[in-house]
């Protein structure tokens, strides 16, 4: 099939501050090889995304007309991302559609016709040209829409547990914990009998917590937040945590947290317990500086965490492994839940922008590009 043309969202930063994201027509040759071409049916707006789509734009002050956003940048921002000025951006780590023209090889041919999942980059549009090896076939009875977040989160809650357990830790402490990745990790370790202490921010996400099952949830807002943390760490030994707020100072709580609870017992040393305590920080929702107060010791590590690094460090096996899991539970313990299901040219509206940059917890958005 030669000749197909489709709509992307393409987003540029500009030397002169402005940022614009916008819709452009492609065009695609028949597949050769083993490259095919997908019908995109589905893909999530992931916090990944919004990085990329619109960085630290001023939205409130953009100008909207149909087709295309203008954003003004600061000029923090633009020397801070002068390395992908002038850089016409694809966006969308991920989604789901049907392969509708294949080339000749015969990994190719095999999908031709088949619904898949795929995480190639770019998947905010309405067709991808890729390498038969970037999709995985999803099982008949599943949905575009229920695939089409196979990859980032679900990889991601599992990357947690398999951490935890490669660093020899034994139960995992985790922020923003109503997201849809957050649910998933409470299922994952409610499977698994993996101790696992939630942080949310207020009543709305400890119910939808509650309502899984989770057994140990904490508000964050709450006076007795601080007590409530080290009671929970005391209770299930979590010296491993995954922060997706990024700034502030809730890391730097829960090592203090960790600490107290460790030095309970021990013997008293000006530099601390010896227990080890690791925080990764692995999203941004709150960009401001993250704050350390020094106050656990000498044994602790603050570092970042992305999935990719992480599942080549894994290898293959590993990796294999996870992927499977994911499939076989996609309709269940990797379920994806959206607020609205959105097309491309909703994607550029000022109230769905607004709302959807906004990054609630449990707000997720579908774009239907077809």
């Amino acid at each position: 099939m030669s000749g197909t043309r489709g709509l992307k969202l393409l987003s540029t930063l500009h030397a002169d501050g402005r940022l614009i994201v916008e819709l452009a027509e492609e065009a695609f040759p028949a597949p050769k090889g083993n490259e095919v071409l997908v019908r995109v049916e589905a893909a999530p707006i992931n916090p990944s995304d919004l990085g990329l789509l619109f960085p630290a734009a001023d939205l409130e002050n953009a100008d909207y007309s149909g087709d295309r956003v203008i954003a003004p940048m600061s000029d923090a921002a633009l020397r801070a991302m002068a390395g992908r000025v002038g850089q016409a951006m694809e966006v969308g780590n991920e989604g789901a559609g049907t392969v509708i023209a294949a080339g000749d090889a015969p990994d190719a041919q095999a999908l031709l016709g088949k619904r898949v999942a795929l995480i190639a980059g770019g998947m905010f549009a309405q067709y991808r040209l890729v390498q038969a090896g970037a999709c995985i076939a999803l099982p008949d009875d599943v949905t575009a829409e229920q695939g089409a977040a196979a990859f980032v989160n679900p990889l991601t809650a599992l990357g947690f547990v398999e951490t935890m357990r490669r660093e020899g830790h034994r139960a995992i402490i985790h922020t923003a914990a109503a997201s849809n990745l957050g649910q998933m990790l409470v299922r994952i370790c409610q499977e698994d009998g993996v101790p696992l202490v939630n942080i949310v921010r207020n009543e709305a996400q400890v119910a939808i917590l509650r309502d899984l099952g989770a057994d140990i949830v904490l508000d964050s807002s709450k006076d007795d937040f601080a007590a409530q943390l080290q009671g929970a760490i005391a209770a299930t030994g979590a010296t491993i945590a995954f922060d997706a707020i990024g700034g502030g100072t809730l890391v730097s709580q829960i090592l203090h947290a960790m600490e107290l609870a460790a030095a309970k017992d021990a013997p008293y040393s000006r530099y601390g317990s010896d227990s080890p305590k690791q925080a990764y920080i692995y999203g941004m929702l709150d960009t401001s500086p993250t704050i350390l107060t020094r106050s656990f010791g000498f044994s602790w590590n603050v570092g970042g965490w992305l999935l990719f690094p992480f599942l080549q460090s894994a290898g293959a096996d590993t990796a294999q492994r996870m992927r499977q899991r994911v499939l076989d539970s996609l309709t269940t313990t990797f379920a994806s839940h959206y607020k609205a299901r959105i097309s491309l040219r909703d994607a550029l509206a000022r109230d769905a922008v607004l709302t959807y940059n906004a990054r609630r917890t449990g707000e997720k958005y579908l774009i239907v590009p077809n």
